[in-house]
């Protein structure tokens, strides 16, 4: 049997020759009108020869998958990508919570600093008070020893 498929505009999408079965499938880019010719190479006719020439056409429109081999190549191709995704997720949140560990890691650092920088000026503020009490205590005594004339 010889079948040729082509399309409204008289585009070949398929032309070949199979022998007593056969199972044909085309993919047409282009939508509207669809010619199928089915062509017997047989010699004889039907009716003189008692055998039969029987058709079975299943059209399908639409995307359709075309062996279960394909289907399920698609369906390992599905689950690759669906772990993939999941994946590139959970690479997104990690990223996520790295960026938010590094933004509380920046703000201790800024508080401990400022906690620093403030227990070393209160130490500085503190020396200065007692150094300035020694100093006025100190001369508070002189003064008084001088008053007394113990000195």
């Amino acid at each position: 049997m010889f079948v040729t498929v082509t399309t409204y505009n008289d585009e070949v999408l398929l032309s070949k020759l199979y022998g007593p079965q056969g199972t044909f499938y085309f993919t047409s880019h282009s939508p509207g009108e669809h010619i199928i010719c089915l062509e017997s190479n047989s010699t004889r006719l039907v009716s003189f020869g008692g055998s039969k020439l029987r058709i079975h056409l299943d059209i399908r429109v639409g995307e359709h998958d075309l062996d279960a081999a394909i289907a399920q190549a698609k369906d390992k191709v599905n689950e690759v990508s669906f772990k993939l995704e999941h994946l590139l997720e959970q690479i997104e949140q990690i990223v996520k919570e790295q960026n938010y560990q590094r933004d509380r890691e920046e703000n201790f650092r800024m508080t401990s600093e400022d906690t620093n920088s403030n227990v070393l000026s209160w130490a500085f503020a503190q020396t200065l008070i007692f150094i300035s009490f020694g100093i006025f205590q100190m001369k508070s005594l002189k003064d008084f020893f001088i008053a007394k004339k113990l000195v």
